[in-house]
């Protein structure tokens, strides 16, 4: 005879319960932070590193290592710096090919 132990058996999915109701499930899948960054830097009026770093939850440098990230991996990000702003802004002004706009 052969033993056959498992050593993390599988488990039910467990919902929490609040005041006697169960909570919601969502079924939408997470939005990854570099979906996140694209969905940001796809605006019209792109964004600028501190405003991305604040809203991603990334140190400035770690956001700038991102948008490098992002252009090797085919995306065209112009920057801008207007006259009157001292914050460079980034745009992703064409997909990587094989995506659809």
């Amino acid at each position: 005879m052969t033993n056959i132990s498992i050593k993390n058996p599988p488990r039910k999915a467990v919902v929490p319960v609040k005041h006697g109701k169960a909570e919601r499930v969502s079924r939408r899948p997470k939005m990854t932070k570099k979906a996140k960054l694209i969905n940001l830097l796809s605006k019209e009026r792109g964004a600028d590193v501190g405003s991305l770093s604040k809203r991603l939850g990334w140190l400035p440098h770690t956001t700038r290592a991102a948008l490098s990230k992002l252009r090797k991996s085919g995306y065209v990000i112009t920057s801008v710096k207007s006259g009157n702003s001292k914050f460079t802004r980034y745009r992703i002004t064409s997909l990587p090919a094989g995506q659809g706009a």
